[in-house]
């Protein structure tokens, strides 16, 4: 199996520290376990200027491209992926949450609905539970199937030396996700995806060509593998949840009858 480590903090502290002890104990558990590592600080990608290509025209268009896009090829070529965000002021870090919005397209068409992630955060004190819980629901809106969360408070500047109990959580943790990860099998989505994934089928049928506004979601939603179904076909769906994503399709329908995103082209500060 492959897994891409993403390190979302400037350095390698306490979260790096938690994240190693799961690779360790996947490399223990299945030693032909290949990782790679990609560390955002070092990448220089600028922050996202808000031009909306991505949503308007497709991600390849977004500026930054170049960068981002080897991202997205290194999760694609991943069986599993595990992300360090450390939580910085009760939540998670600036380059985290600027990789979250060059991303954010993924929301209105996911992706990634084979793929299963670990969220580790560490915090002095508080607010770890929140940045993971964040990172968690994001990433399962951008269509990943599985996302385990690992908060802990490590009451330490960068000389935290985890306690016997929360290795033992890494090590339970790594035994879960590969797994998971080894046996493809692939989960029902929760009710939140399903809710983001159908309200977005709905609403872009009011951006199709020939629209006044047309968007690449208008594209995306209209293949036949996704304009009748309430969730990617790869995915089991139980009828009672097919009912539930059909049912906010609808909403999502009756909503952009009544509400038209407008773009105008915004100059840089």
């Amino acid at each position: 199996m492959r897994y891409l480590v993403v390190n979302g903090s400037p350095h390698k502290g306490n979260t790096w520290k938690l994240v190693d002890l799961i690779c360790n104990e996947i490399k223990t558990i299945s030693p032909d376990s290949e990782f790679e590592e990609i560390h955002l600080y070092d990448l220089n990608l600028p922050f996202c200027i808000g031009c909306s290509l991505c949503f308007r025209k497709g991600y390849t268009f977004c500026p930054h491209n170049n960068i981002v896009q080897n991202i997205l090829d290194q999760i694609d070529h991943s069986d599993g992926v595990i992300f360090a965000v450390t939580t910085f002021n009760l939540h998670l870090t600036a380059l985290f949450k600027n990789l979250i919005d060059h991303f954010c397209f993924m929301l209105h068409r996911p992706r990634f609905f084979q793929k299963k992630a670990i969220v580790v955060s560490t915090t002095n004190a508080s607010g770890a539970k929140k940045t993971v819980n964040y990172v968690s629901e994001t990433l399962k809106a951008m269509g990943f199937n599985r996302c385990y969360t690992l908060p802990v408070s490590t009451y330490s500047w960068n000389s935290f030396s985890p306690q016997k109990k929360v290795v033992e959580k890494c090590q339970k943790l790594a035994h879960l996700f590969c797994q998971d990860v080894e046996s493809r099998k692939l989960h029902s989505p929760s009710f939140s995806a399903l809710m983001s994934y159908n309200i977005f089928r709905g609403m872009s049928l009011g951006y199709v060509k020939g629209t006044e506004y047309p968007t690449e979601d208008g594209v995306y939603w209209l293949e036949p593998s996704r304009a009748k179904a309430s969730y990617d076909l790869a995915v089991p769906v139980p009828i009672h949840k097919k009912i539930y994503g059909n049912l906010i399709y609808i909403i999502g329908k009756l909503i952009v009858k009544h509400t038209t995103i407008t773009y105008k082209k915004v100059p840089k500060c």
